[in-house]
């Protein structure tokens, strides 16, 4: 039994705060990790911590970037225990995506039709809570409420299996992270369900 791991943040760009207004949603953004350090960390995030476009597939490092920068944000890290078949499956589908990175493009219409409720998806295109959702999905890591376009960063903490590891400021976590153990919580791990 292998665990893969996502890191729900809110920060304080103007994405976010609209995001947020629209939806009071405690997190508005959501990546992935296959290892407990959380590093490597992929998402569909911004490409300059200065500006929100162009944004894409990346890797979203703690010491440089956005996360460098805004310390004092919001976050959770949540972990999945999953079958070794599908940790398998979920890593192989990002290692091949990020090989080929430049062929993706964030899905802005799809993230104001999610909004709406309203099912949208391209080919290759996708917002942060759609490209986790198709990543836990078509690995079959997970089995998800709704729609892969559909999904918001917070519905990842209400998933059957998920036990929260951490809440608290992403500087917090950045402080108790200690290679190779990985995230030390600061409670003990609750099961949502």
């Amino acid at each position: 039994m292998k665990s893969i791991y996502i890191l729900l943040t809110r920060s304080e760009t103007y994405i976010s705060k609209l995001i947020h207004l629209t939806t009071a949603d405690a997190y508005t953004h959501v990546a992935i990790s296959f290892d407990r350090s959380l590093q490597p960390l992929y998402g569909f995030a911004r490409k300059s911590p200065h500006r929100p476009l162009p944004a894409g597939l990346r890797t979203e490092p703690f010491h440089d970037g956005y996360y460098r920068e805004h310390r004092d944000i919001p976050c959770a890290v949540y972990e999945f225990p999953v079958s070794d078949e599908a940790y398998r499956r979920a890593r192989q589908m990002v290692d091949d995506m990020m090989q080929n990175a430049d062929w993706y493009r964030y899905n802005l219409l799809g993230l104001f039709l999610c909004a709406m409720n309203i099912p949208f998806s391209r080919k290759r295109y996708f917002f942060c809570a759609e490209f986790v959702g198709y990543i836990l999905q078509n690995s079959q890591a997970v089995i998800l409420p709704k729609e892969i376009s559909l999904m918001h960063p917070v519905d990842y903490a209400m998933l059957p299996g998920a036990y929260c590891l951490f809440e608290g400021s992403l500087r917090d976590l950045v402080a108790r992270r200690s290679p190779p153990a990985g995230i030390i919580p600061l409670r003990r791990r609750i099961h949502i369900s």
